[in-house]
């Protein structure tokens, strides 16, 4: 009976534990389903529908690193849980996170993450998926969804996006960045009807087309719960919309790369929770002071982020003391006016200050000091002077100090530097500041970008920099330094992309060793006095500049040590010999200028191997012979000048063929000869054309207008200036081109509006034939020179339709006939010479004419007319003695009855009678209206006979 009982005990707890099962499995199914998948440890985990739905998502994907390689079918891979990107819930083993963001996965969306219904967190952000057309197939499943960022998803076709992320019900944080939203088409009543998250804390919607009305309403449901709101980029206008000012519990607001042209004056006095404020780049206007006003003592309290750069706000800088609270402060590239406050001082939390590139002026504050929080600090492009205040060197912070491009003078010591010895960027070039400092001073800094250009530091070498070893940039160009370069300081510059020293009087300067930097550095050593041969010292250099200094020798150096180089500028030396052949181990240059030096001999073939070459510069040696057919390589030209040498033989067709990126062609001061090839019309983007002082004959192709950049107004670039990157490097290197030509008569150089000068000189050649009319479709041409050539025929008439011309010369020609009345239509004409032609008639009647030199018409007999003393025939006056001069009499009371009985018979006697006289008038209507008809049948005739 003992045994009976205990068996029936066992059958009774074993069913418990059947019914205990079946309990668990109604009440959480999950527990069934993973019985089946019990792992080595015991424990339950992942959900074969989960699994499957992941695989799903995967099959879709695109996965060029093979990310994913640890989701799989296989029996070791079972566990989705421990899959790299998913996380489980350790409660109930459902996947509620899936973080996939940036791992530059492609292909088609993959909708099947809408079978995930437990997910809470989503991330997919940073990928390269396919434009998503349909969100309402799988985003409402994942109704526990809390955090959801898509960011750099193309979302252009997802209409309904705003309707579908308000039906997730728990959402909190949404980040759609750079998904090219477009604007949402949803009625307001269906907004208010949705069962929508009412804690939404955190959006993010930046880079989308955010125009629609909607976008407003929306965001009013969050009125309470909204924290976080950034809307930059989105396309949005006119006032700060008034929504603003109900998010009682905004933190973070920015509304930055926007239109907004005003703000409401309660936009922001609700927000008493705000702590950063980004209105950056809008069109916002009106006095900083008056921006101030807007902001309730409450924001002033709390706020602690404000950035209202790149506006249009000008005025003075208030009183900002209340704003106890604030760390940033960025104002920079607006109209700020006036002088910088000593409140300034009373910002104790202030830890960055950004007033660049405004109109302050006066002296930096004394109280600057003050500011021990401080980190970094930007004044600089104002229009500040006086002295630097020495209590700057108190700020033990800070890490920034840029207040270049100022007004500041005086003498900067080691006070203005004594704490800080957190420094890492110091700017102060473009100052008339002097550097004197103890030479066996230690500065208590050790820099990473040191720019003093223009700040007096010499005349010796400063020996402080000796202990600066870890910068990136140094810049001491202009600096009243005449010493020799000291020999520790290539060692100073293993770490450095960028070295200028130019403008100064540096002599010997190089070591004995190659300096093996661990970078490739710009090098400006132009404008000094070194002498010798090229040094090897500086061969992993990327771009040196030794221009304008008294190097000699040859350049065969170059072949054995500067393979590395992308820009080099070996001009105005005293360099001399042929040059080699070895071009083609330079694999990497864009820039080489051997312009003003003694070279001689025929330029060799292999510097057509320079396909990457951008600008090429050989312009006053004495190179011979004709152009290497190999330059056709050099497809990526923009700029050519051999100006000024000895080259022969006709100009290659092959320049307009294959050379198409052309910007400046100077061919000038050589021996060329024959005709001027039609394909050079193929430069479409030629805008500095220059074969002066040739040999070059026959008549100016008719095809110019086809020089398009030429044939517009405007839109170029001040500059022409090249960016080239190293495959090898991530660093980029950059370089501006210059040119030298004759303008208005005398030679000079353009660099900083060298993309400005538009202009065709042909002058002192062989050209014959009549002007092409074609060349007055070039209407961007600011210069055009023709002179000292045999041109006949007249001039185009429409010449008028160059307006942007400021220089014309076309003297010494056989142009004949009379000058065009349109010329007189070209106002900004500087300068004109029509000298030594064959124009005949009287000079047009303008403004601009009239005001040039008689000299300028000179040597065309049968032309009259001002500025020319000779008179034309209608214009000729009897000349009176001097013993027969009259004197002016004054007008007498029988003048103006005369006056009177003049005028009633000469109105009255005719208007009278036809009022009066009936038949007269009819007569005289009658007259009108057969002249009329007679008009009018001659007009129809003379069209029929045409036709």
């Amino acid at each position: 009976m003992e045994g009976d009982r205990i068996r029936c005990l066992m059958k009774l707890f074993r069913a418990l534990i059947v019914v205990f099962t079946l309990l668990q499995c109604a009440v959480n199914p999950s527990f069934s389903l993973g019985f089946k998948n019990i792992s080595s440890e015991g424990v339950v985990r992942c959900f074969e529908r989960e699994r499957e739905a992941l695989l799903a998502f995967k099959h879709g994907l695109v996965d060029p690193y093979n990310l994913l390689s640890s989701w799989g079918r296989e029996e070791h891979k079972q566990d989705c849980c421990k899959w790299v990107r998913v996380h489980c819930s350790n409660r109930t083993n459902h996947v509620t996170q899936l973080d996939l963001s940036y791992a530059s996965y492609g292909g088609r969306f993959p909708s099947q993450v809408g079978n995930l219904t437990h997910l809470q967190y989503l991330d997919l952000s940073g990928n390269d998926f396919n434009s998503v057309e349909n969100l309402k197939s799988w985003l409402p499943h994942l109704s526990s969804l809390t955090y959801l960022d898509l960011s750099s998803t193309n979302l252009s076709n997802a209409h309904d996006w705003l309707e579908i992320v308000s039906k997730l019900p728990k959402l909190t944080n949404l980040t759609l960045l750079e998904c090219s939203l477009p604007s949402p088409v949803i009625h307001s009543s269906t907004l208010f009807n949705i069962n929508s998250s009412k804690s939404l804390a955190h959006v993010e919607l930046s880079d989308s087309q955010c125009t629609s009305p909607s976008i407003y309403l929306w965001l009013s449901n969050y009125n309470a719960s909204l924290v976080f709101l950034r809307l930059d980029n989105s396309s949005l206008t006119g006032l700060i919309p008034s929504v603003i000012e109900n998010l009682t519990s905004l933190v973070y607001l920015s509304l930055s790369y926007n239109k907004f042209d005003a703000v409401n004056p309660h936009s922001f006095s609700s927000l008493c929770s705000l702590q950063s404020l980004y209105l950056v780049n809008n069109s916002l206007s009106g006095q900083f002071s008056e921006f101030v006003q807007m902001l309730s003592t409450c924001v002033q309290n709390s706020l602690e982020s404000l950035s209202l750069s790149y506006n249009h706000i000008s005025g003075s800088i208030p009183n900002l003391t209340n704003f106890s609270s604030l760390k940033v402060l960025f104002l920079y590239r607006n109209q700020l006016s006036g002088t910088i406050p000593e409140s300034i001082g009373q910002l104790s939390n202030l830890e960055e200050l950004d007033l660049y590139g405004n109109q302050l002026s006066g002296t930096i504050p004394e109280s600057i000091g003050q500011l021990s929080n401080l980190e970094e600090l930007y004044l600089d492009g104002n229009q500040l002077s006086g002295t630097i205040p020495e209590s700057i060197g108190q700020l033990s912070n800070l890490e920034y100090m840029y207040l270049g491009m100022n007004d500041l003078e005086g003498v900067v010591s080691e006070t203005h530097f004594s704490q800080l010895s957190k420094l890492r960027y110091l700017y102060l070039s473009s100052n008339s500041l002097v550097l004197s400092f103890n030479s066996n001073w230690v500065p208590p800094f050790k820099l990473k970008f040191i720019y003093l250009g223009s700040c007096k530091m010499g005349p010796y070498f400063p020996k402080w920099l000796q202990t600066q070893n870890e910068y990136s940039a140094l810049d001491i160009s202009d600096a009243g330094i005449v010493d020799i370069l000291p020999s520790w300081f290539w060692g100073t510059t293993r770490y450095a992309r960028f070295i200028s020293l130019s403008n100064n009087q540096i002599g010997e300067m190089f070591a004995s060793s190659t300096m093996n930097f661990t970078y490739y550095p710009e090098i400006h050593l132009s404008s000094n006095q070194i002498e010798g041969p090229i040094p090897s010292t500086l061969s992993h250099a990327s771009s040196l500049d030794l221009s304008n200094n008294n190097i000699s020798g040859s350049i065969s150096i170059l072949c054995e040590a500067y393979e590395s180089l992308m820009f080099l500028n070996l001009s105005n030396n005293n360099l001399s010999g042929e040059l080699p052949q070895c071009w083609t181990h330079f694999d990497h240059l864009v820039m080489l200028d051997l312009s003003y030096n003694a070279f001689s001999g025929k330029i060799p073939s292999t510097v057509g191997s320079l396909y990457r070459m951008e600008t090429l510069k050989l312009r006053s040696n004495r190179f011979v012979g004709e152009f290497p057919s190999s330059f056709k390589n050099c497809t990526s030209l923009k700029v050519l000048d051999v100006g000024y040498n000895q080259l022969s033989g006709p100009i290659p067709k092959w320049l307009g063929v294959s050379l198409q990126k052309l910007v400046v062609l100077m061919l000038s001061s050589n021996n060329f000869n024959g005709s001027m090839p039609s394909e050079l019309c193929r430069l479409t983007n030629i805008q500095n054309l220059d074969v002066s002082a040739n040999n070059i004959s026959g008549t100016i192709p008719k095809c110019l207008s086809n020089f398009t950049v030429l044939a517009q107004k405007g839109n170029s670039s001040p500059t022409i200036g090249h960016w080239y990157r190293r495959d090898d490097t991530s660093y980029w290197v950059s370089y501006m081109d210059d040119a030298t030509f004759i303008w208005k008569g005398r030679m000079y150089s353009y660099k900083n509006t060298l993309g400005l000068v538009k202009r065709i000189d042909f002058s002192s050649n062989r050209l014959t034939g009549e002007i092409p009319s074609e060349i007055t479709d070039l209407v961007g041409l600011v210069s055009l020179n023709l002179s000292r050539n045999d041109l006949t025929g007249e001039l185009p008439a429409k010449i008028g339709k160059l307006q942007s011309l400021d220089a014309l010369d076309l003297s010494r020609n056989q142009i004949d006939g009379r000058i065009p009345t349109s010329l007189a239509q070209i106002y900004g004409l500087g300068v004109l010479n029509l000298s030594y032609n064959n124009f005949i008639g009287k000079i047009p009647t303008g403004t601009q004419l009239q005001s040039f030199d008689p000299s300028d018409y000179a040597g065309n007999p049968q032309l009259c007319g001002p500025p020319l003393p000779k008179m034309c025939g209608d214009q000729q006056e009897t000349p009176i003695s001097s013993n027969e001069e009259e004197e002016d009499e004054p007008i007498t009371w029988e003048f103006y009855i005369s006056m009177v009985l003049g005028f009633i018979v000469g109105f009255w006697g005719v208007c009278g009678s036809l009022i009066f006289v009936r038949s007269w008038r009819y007569s005289y209507f009658r007259f009108l209206n057969v002249l009329n008809d007679w008009f009018y049948v001659t007009v129809i005739s003379i069209k029929q006979h045409f036709n």
